[in-house]
């Protein structure tokens, strides 16, 4: 959806990267691996979105590492779209708050690091109704032909370091204090 109005295919990799997820670090040869395109339209993109203030760097070493800049006047508006190009905004507003007592929503895989993904996984947590869950998420899934994955948790058993290993970094993108 964001191709038609976005030309360039690395222009929206690193909306999605950086915008999805504000504390998602970058830097430029880990984006070319990541992105599988060549460094110096990676480079363009990135100075863009720097000169613009949406992006902001630090070295770290001999590496420049990029990172949204969140106090950006239109990060929470570009984030918004983010998301409902990714169709999280639906299942949080349309699904999610319909299935119980749910305390919170962590988004773990590849959609949490900013790598675009026809499946969302999520870690619910929660005393929820799982039969009507999986109802609602079949529904949900012909709407935003995307596939939603999920594990759920009641708030006793939850605990971070379930979900926390090196290969899903969660994002809190819900949840009730």
């Amino acid at each position: 959806m964001l191709e038609t109005l976005i030309s360039s295919k690395t222009r929206v990799k690193i909306l999605l990267k950086f915008f999805l997820n504000e504390n998602q670090t970058a830097y430029l040869r880990g984006l070319e691996e990541e992105f599988n395109e060549s460094t110096n339209s990676i480079r363009l993109e990135l100075n863009k979105f720097e000169n613009a203030g949406f992006l902001k760097s630090f070295a770290k070493g001999n590496k420049k590492i990029f990172q949204v800049n969140a106090k950006h006047p239109l990060f929470k508006d570009i984030n918004s779209i983010v998301k409902k190009m990714v169709g999280i905004d639906y299942v949080i507003d349309y699904t999610l708050q319909k299935i119980g007592n749910l305390n919170r929503v962590y988004l773990v895989g590849d959609l949490s690091k900013g790598i675009n993904s026809e499946i969302i996984d999520l870690v619910l947590v929660g005393d929820i109704n799982a039969k009507y869950l999986t109802e609602l998420i079949a529904k949900t899934e012909k709407k935003i032909n995307k596939k939603i994955k999920f594990l759920i948790y009641s708030s006793k058993e939850f605990k971070l370091e379930k979900i926390n290993d090196s290969s899903s970094m969660p994002l809190l993108v819900w949840g009730r204090a």
